[in-house]
């Protein structure tokens, strides 16, 4: 009999999240089905299959996977963690929520933070497996690092709170650079930027800046030289490329970013970039085998198999998960159902 794993999203992002997974076990001869309580399921594909409440409890999944921090504690099956994105230094990226049975841990440095409080908790398991999102992307990038093209691309992307956003703040600067044709400019924002500010930027669309609006934005990497940003998680993910990343007042600032601090630093700093200086490029290599040393495309049959693991030692930790009632309250009346757990 084929093995059930529910795909469960809460933002559009989970799909680029857990479609390598749905790969993976459907390799295997195993079955998936999806579940939304937020946007994604009208960007369904023809053959993956949407479940209700009622679906997926009868449908008794083994798994139900989510890259956010929360799942009904009343879908069966064991309730696992993959990520929506790495640490950017923002608040409670290491916080438990008492919803999930197993963590699966990008890199070396989230497993030390998570399994420091496995072993001080014992609700949970941690389990380093690399991201399931990357594979596809580990794949296309396999290889030397290509040259800086001419006019070199640059990539430019902001998070969407305006405490940590540094896109008014270099809104005339990149008005600026965008217009003397040096460089080529890709924009593209988190889909929860003021509308606003997305208004401004779309309006300084020319021959020498385009406006972005993929979903994934790892589609985007293969196609510039290094990217400009502030504190965004898709930072992490673009320097796992080897390539530059400037950022505007970073909430972690180390040696393999450029970090400025006035707006008048900006042009200096992509120009540094662009030179790709030995000191700042080893940096962003230790980086990234500290957050993610997988570049072989199988994080996801890393997740399966801690799944497997997990099952096969008795799908048990040594202590039960918090009660949780208040935010099972609240996810019960997201979804609109108050049945048996």
């Amino acid at each position: 009999m084929p093995k059930h794993y529910l795909l469960y999203g809460s933002e559009r992002y989970a799909l680029a999240v857990l479609r390598p997974l749905q790969e993976a076990i459907r390799a295997r001869g195993d079955e998936t089905a999806w579940f939304f309580d937020g946007p994604g399921a009208e960007d369904l594909l023809e053959g993956e299959r949407l479940l209700s409440v009622a679906e997926v409890r009868q449908w008794k999944p083994i798994a139900v996977i989510t890259p956010g921090n929360h799942l009904p504690h009343f879908f069966p099956g064991v309730k696992v963690e993959v990520f929506h994105g790495f640490n950017a230094g923002k608040p409670r990226h290491i916080y438990i929520r008492g919803f999930f049975d197993l963590y699966c841990t990008t890199g070396p440095r989230d497993t030390q933070s998570f399994g420091a409080l496995a072993e001080q908790l014992g609700h949970f398991t941690v389990t380093e497996t690399g991201w399931p999102k990357l594979d596809p992307f580990m794949r296309e990038i396999a290889g030397p690092l290509a040259p800086v093209r001419k006019p070199p691309v640059i990539l430019y992307h902001s998070t969407f709170s305006p405490s940590w956003s540094a896109a008014e703040t270099l809104y005339e600067e990149v008005k600026r650079l965008s217009r003397d044709g040096r460089w080529r400019w890709i924009v593209t924002f988190h889909p929860k930027m003021e509308p606003e500010t997305v208004a401004k930027y779309k309006a300084l669309q020319n021959d020498y800046l385009s406006f972005a609006e993929n979903d994934n934005i790892l589609e985007l990497f293969p196609q510039v030289d290094m990217m400009c940003s502030d504190t965004s998680s898709a930072l992490s993910e673009f320097l796992l490329t080897g390539k530059p990343v400037v950022t505007f007042n970073n909430r972690a600032p180390g040696p393999q970013l450029i970090d400025i601090h006035e707006a008048t630093q900006f042009e200096p700093a992509i120009q540094r970039a662009l030179s790709r200086p030995p000191e700042l490029m080893q940096a962003i290599k230790a980086f990234g085998e500290a957050i993610h040393p997988y570049h072989d495309g199988h994080s996801s049959e890393r997740v399966l198999a801690a799944i497997d693991a997990f099952i096969a030692a008795g799908g048990r930790n040594r202590k039960r998960k918090p009660r949780n009632w208040w935010r099972k309250f609240k996810l019960r009346k997201r979804i609109g159902y108050w049945g048996p757990a």
